[in-house]
């Protein structure tokens, strides 16, 4: 897997990603070519902006197939829908260069042109997609990976990879294991000494077990790592694999001597300029569109436009939130509630401002006074801290930062509304805390704007 911004993404998704976009490229570039031919293509590409042209069809070809999910073939569930989907962003991108050419009619390359190259970027893009899910599927392509282990961690770990085709691990060795302990040492032994043997060789093992105190057979483990297979725990697969810490198995020793979990001043003092400047730049852009976000709060019920509430920020500390209201008054009359979808509480313009994040428009406000960063856990109620402390192992750890108007739990997973899912939520948390830099920060920035496009994980 390839590391950017710290966090892991498939060789595989980045090779597609490549791919297509010289598919893109090279279907504009030929369409030039047979309508205008070699020399004029020159003057065009050199003399009349059409290599930047064709760079910003590119671009914006690869950010609807992002904003579609087609690099992320785990939120898909069926072959079919990626090919409906490469239709909506054809589909999108003509009727946007049709918006575009008709009111600047200079953007345009020559007659014809964009045409023909839309219609070679339609093969060419159903043609490879095909081509790729052909070659992945190969055996030849994929890692053979042993997971060690019989307990739930085992079982997580092959589901995983089993529905990660894009990970290119295929698991060929997995056995239940007998209650006793000294059996499961034994059967681990003699697994692993079978697979040394057999001429098909395993190219990765995953450790995956619950408890290794006596059972973790290292001279086998040692004696297959230096026949070169690559021996993995569980943990750093599942967290490279998901952008999360597991909580499960999670000890203290894995934040003491990990890598991560450094806050230094310089990269502080950077987040928060990039905070003020990105909160001072959204008030100023949403500054027109106020006067119309107050009348809908005004007509929708009865009560102020604003709405405070007593948030848990950094070192444990409280201040006050601003949202504008998106709740009838009385909503809270019989105590604190955690908000879920669908909320009844919530009006109707309420649950639309809910949906497109509308209503934390005025946490801006709490950026520039430094209450929260832009990037950042999402600030818990101090009603609900005391419990999710004492149920959900490490949860003060958020505290340790400045709480944020998004984060990287709200891109990846949403709101939470149960002790369940507050854990979850913590696990993408701590990922956050663990492999925070301003380039984490600018990726969630800009997969924020995805989330709203697409009303993932609003209330």
């Amino acid at each position: 897997m390839i590391r950017l911004f710290n966090v892991y993404y498939p060789t595989r998704t980045i090779i597609l990603l490549l791919c297509e976009a010289v598919i893109v490229s090279g279907s504009f570039l030929l369409a030039m070519l047979l309508i205008l031919g070699p020399l004029d293509t020159s003057i065009c590409l050199n003399y009349e902006y059409g290599g930047l042209k064709v760079a910003a069809l590119t671009v914006l070809t690869l950010l609807f197939s992002y904003y579609f999910d087609l690099y992320e073939p785990q939120r898909i569930s069926e072959r079919w829908e990626i090919y409906f989907r490469l239709l909506l962003v054809l589909g999108f991108l003509s009727f946007l260069l049709s918006a575009v050419i008709y009111f600047f009619p200079e953007v345009d390359m020559a007659r014809y042109v964009l045409l023909l190259g839309l219609m070679f970027l339609t093969m060419g893009l159903l043609v490879w997609r095909s081509a790729y899910e052909w070659i992945i599927g190969q055996p030849a392509f994929r890692e053979r990976v042993y997971v060690l282990g019989g307990g739930e961690r085992a079982h997580m770990v092959v589901a995983m990879l089993n529905s990660r085709k894009d990970a290119g691990m295929e698991v060929v060795g997995f056995d239940e294991l007998p209650e006793d302990r000294t059996e499961r040492r034994e059967t681990y032994e003699q697994a692993l000494e079978s697979l040394r043997r057999k001429p098909a060789k395993i190219n990765r093992v995953i450790v995956a077990m619950e408890d290794r105190r006596g059972e973790l057979p290292l001279r086998e483990l040692l004696k297959m790592r230096f026949d070169g297979v690559l021996i993995e725990e569980s943990g750093a697969l599942l967290e490279r694999l998901t952008g999360k810490l597991y909580l499960d198995g999670l000890r203290p020793s894995s934040f003491i001597y990990s890598e991560g979990f450094r806050v230094r001043p310089s990269q502080q003092i950077a987040r928060r300029f990039v905070s003020t400047l990105t909160a001072a730049a959204g008030l100023l852009l949403f500054l027109p569109f106020f006067p119309f976000v107050v009348l809908m709060v005004r007509l929708s019920s009865p009560g102020p436009i604003f709405f405070k509430q007593t948030r848990v920020g950094m070192g444990g500390n409280n201040f006050t939130v601003y949202k504008f209201r998106t709740m009838r008054t009385d909503a809270e009359a019989s105590g604190a509630k955690w908000a879920m979808k669908d909320d009844p509480r919530a009006t109707k313009i309420g649950s639309f401002m809910r949906k497109v994040r509308l209503d934390e428009v005025p946490q801006l406000w709490n950026v520039l006074r430094g209450d929260m960063g832009f990037v950042g856990p999402r600030p818990e109620r101090p009603e609900f801290v005391p419990e999710l402390a004492s149920k959900i192992p490490y949860f003060e750890l958020r505290h340790m930062i400045r709480p944020g108007l998004t984060g990287w739990a709200q891109v990846r997973y949403g709101y939470g509304s149960t002790i369940e899912q507050a854990r979850e939520k913590l696990e993408y948390d701590l990922y956050y805390i663990k492999h925070m830099t301003l380039g984490l920060d600018l990726l969630i920035m800009f997969e924020t704007v995805k989330t709203i496009i697409r009303r993932r994980g609003a209330q």
